[in-house]
């Protein structure tokens, strides 16, 4: 039986539902669509105090601000996209498009198709989050996307140079110093100067969130994002300190960011909770870690490891680190999750922001039903059919005349019907179509 140390003040497993927001972000939508650029430039100067002659950023201007760098900045940047592209390069080549041949002359395939215009968002805000123009724009290049269009917001009245290098080196075609809802509204609908995508990547805000979720349908997106969330598994082989700084590594996301950890130990479970308190008046950020690990903050204590596993997937958690003797039992043992970290050598940071793999992932429980952000979501797998034998066209026209009247289609059995008649003579009794043909 599972046992509660410490319990989480308040809830963040489901979206808020703020009427507010949704009210808010359907009129800002509205007023884009019906003034397109004009809505666009007062709603910059009027929530980021931005109104530049354009907000796209190209040539000369661009290679300026990139120039302003450290070379070591870049030097990373380029070092980490290279971790991201083998990783996705790598999922790309594991899909295969297939043809089989089930009868004689029938053949079926399916393909792997880019999207062909995906617009990525990169937020500024509280943090310049540049690892997401990793994620988004080259993970999109990776599976062959031809236009990435990159917006990210101006951060306290200037340009966040390092985010405006990534998205360029990362391979976007256009970048855009433009935030928040004003630009998933243009990236979506179209403007004068934007045109319009078919998809949306990236996180962002609570109004960004929003906004991706109210144009949901009218362009693809990649998920809904909500806090950022961490699960420790923990046995007694687990240090204690290493189980607390990753916790708050995750907490200093946001205020609402949940931190769970799950232990087999007792004293763990103590030394992880004193290691907190000690750490968090050190912490730059420990203000906002300081309530996330206050208000959304939980230790459970279990009697083994099997119960901690079904705790864990009990969450489906994004991120999900396995502090343990044997770490990788857990690609056994769990079944809901949106990344795993295995062993005290991996830490979610590395998934967040150098390792390769993709840190947009599922929160609020929906890694029980999806993934994250990869390659295969800029794909469509489409299929195609050709029927070249006509015995086995003829055989499938009876077969489908069959099933479609079973289902009162007649239309759709008449288009088997002339297969059948034409291509083995088989007797249509609602035309003489045929006998005036041969005739």
């Amino acid at each position: 039986m599972s046992r509660t140390i410490k319990a989480a003040t308040t809830s963040s497993t489901a979206p808020s539902g703020n009427d507010t927001v949704g009210q808010t972000v359907r009129e800002l939508i509205a007023d884009v669509r019906s003034r397109g650029d004009e809505a666009v430039r007062e709603l910059s100067a009027r929530f980021d105090r931005w109104e530049p002659e354009s907000f796209r950023l190209e040539g000369e201007r661009l290679a300026e601000i990139i120039g302003t760098l450290d070379p070591q900045v870049i030097e990373d940047i380029k070092t980490v996209q290279a971790n991201v592209r083998r990783f996705a390069e790598a999922q790309r080549e594991s899909m295969s498009e297939i043809e089989i041949e089930t009868a004689p002359g029938v053949f079926l395939g399916h393909r792997h198709v880019p999207i062909q215009s995906v617009g990525a968002y990169i937020p500024g805000g509280r943090y310049p989050l540049t690892a997401s123009a990793h994620m988004t724009i080259v993970t999109a290049k990776a599976a062959g996307v031809p236009r990435v269009v990159a917006c990210t917001p101006p951060i306290r009245g200037e340009i966040p140079a390092a985010t405006v290098a990534a998205m360029h080196l990362a391979g976007a075609d256009e970048i855009y110093i433009l935030g928040g809802v004003q630009a998933i509204a243009a990236m979506s609908i179209g403007t004068e100067t934007v045109t319009s995508v078919d998809m949306l990547a990236g996180p962002g805000n609570a109004y960004v969130a929003e906004a991706k979720r109210q144009l949901f349908g009218e362009v693809g997106i990649d998920l809904f994002a909500g806090p950022t969330e961490i699960l420790v598994v923990a046995d007694d082989d687990a240090d204690p300190f290493v189980a607390a700084v990753d916790l708050l590594s995750q907490a200093e996301h946001g205020p609402d960011s949940p931190a769970v950890l799950v232990t087999t130990s007792e004293r763990v479970a103590g030394e992880v909770q004193r290691h907190i308190d000690e750490i968090l008046p050190g912490l730059q950020t420990g203000d906002i870690a300081g309530q996330a690990w206050r208000d959304h903050g939980q230790i459970i204590l279990v009697d083994d490891l099997e119960e901690a596993y079904r705790v864990a997937d009990g969450f489906a958690c994004e991120h999900v680190q396995i502090l343990t003797e044997n770490p990788r039992e857990a690609l056994d043992k769990m079944h809901a999750y949106g990344a795993l970290f295995l062993g005290e050598g991996t830490c979610v940071s590395y998934g967040d922001k150098v390792i390769g793999t993709n840190h947009v992932l599922p929160t609020r429980g929906a890694a029980r039903y999806t993934g994250g952000l990869w390659v295969g979501m800029y794909l469509r797998t489409v299929t195609y059919q050709e029927v070249r034998e006509p015995k086995s066209s003829a055989d499938l026209g009876v077969l489908c005349g069959r099933a479609a009247r079973v289902e009162l289609f007649e239309g759709h059995a008449r288009s088997g019907d002339v297969r059948a008649a034409k291509y083995a003579g088989v007797p249509l009794p609602w035309t003489d179509h045929f006998e005036t043909v041969r005739a």
